[in-house]
């Protein structure tokens, strides 16, 4: 099965876009945060259309980090796609260990690329050619302006890598809520999109109301489900996400 076909199916199973991000601040690879990982998990899963653990966050605690990332992927079940953030973008070799490391050691289903040094170095991923990528396009910080937001020629320079898509069914584009104008929307091909940006950044869900992609959509919420003061739990925050989510999209 690949990337694509998990992804749609357990879409259509909870019909939910949700994405949740394991953006976990710790400082700690301990048990503790093990089990409150595994919590945010079990709580919010029924919501879930998938889950996008940031590497960073688990790299910052060192091997202990990297074995946690392991152990509470662990608790994932089988059928729920994950996306694993790491933004990747080197030459042929070493994106090559990257991508080794993402689909063979650690067992991911996607991971994110950046794509600006070229289209050779997603070839290494795409050897693996069940597993799903999605490629920075126009992301959710103001400095997408600097360059993913500028012309050349009469194109945009996102609208470049969007002809990247074109290598394989398993590639899209990670879109950032809090950019995605219509405008951004109509120049983007009709390829699997990875959206942060909804929550404690501030996107809009009406940029996706009526947009009529039949590709599937995954809407990214990290701070919006992990933290927030608001005496609730996992489970109502990804809940309440969910049924915004499917509001603005159906």
């Amino acid at each position: 099965m690949t990337f694509r076909d998990k992804l749609e199916k357990r879409i259509a199973a909870t019909r939910s876009n949700l994405c949740v991000g394991l953006d976990i601040r710790a400082e700690k690879a301990d048990e503790a945060t093990k089990q409150m990982i595994i919590r945010v998990i079990e709580e919010t899963l029924p919501y879930a259309a998938a889950f996008k653990p940031n590497s960073a966050y688990f790299e910052a605690l060192g091997w202990q980090g990297m074995r946690l990332l392991e152990e509470v992927m662990k608790a994932i079940p089988d059928d729920v796609p994950i996306v694993l953030d790491v933004k990747r973008g080197d030459i042929g070799e070493t994106q090559g260990y990257y991508a080794k490391a993402a689909f063979e050691q650690l067992g991911v289903d996607a991971v994110t690329l950046n794509p600006y040094m070229g289209r050779d170095t997603l070839e290494p991923f795409l050897k693996y050619a069940n597993k799903g990528l999605y490629l920075l396009g126009v992301t959710s910080n103001k400095g997408a302006a600097d360059i993913e937001l500028q012309k050349t020629g009469d194109r945009y320079v996102y609208e470049i890598v969007a002809d990247m898509t074109q290598a394989s069914p398993q590639v899209g584009l990670v879109i950032g809520l809090t950019n995605a104008a219509q405008e951004v929307l109509s120049r983007t091909p009709d390829v699997p999109l990875l959206i942060p940006g909804l929550g404690a950044q501030g996107g809009d869900l009406a940029a996706l109301k009526d947009c009529g992609r039949k590709a599937p959509l995954l809407i990214n919420v990290s701070r919006g489900i992990l933290y927030q003061e608001d005496g609730k739990t996992y489970a109502e925050r990804a809940q309440h996400w969910h049924e915004s989510i499917r509001s603005a999209l159906y």
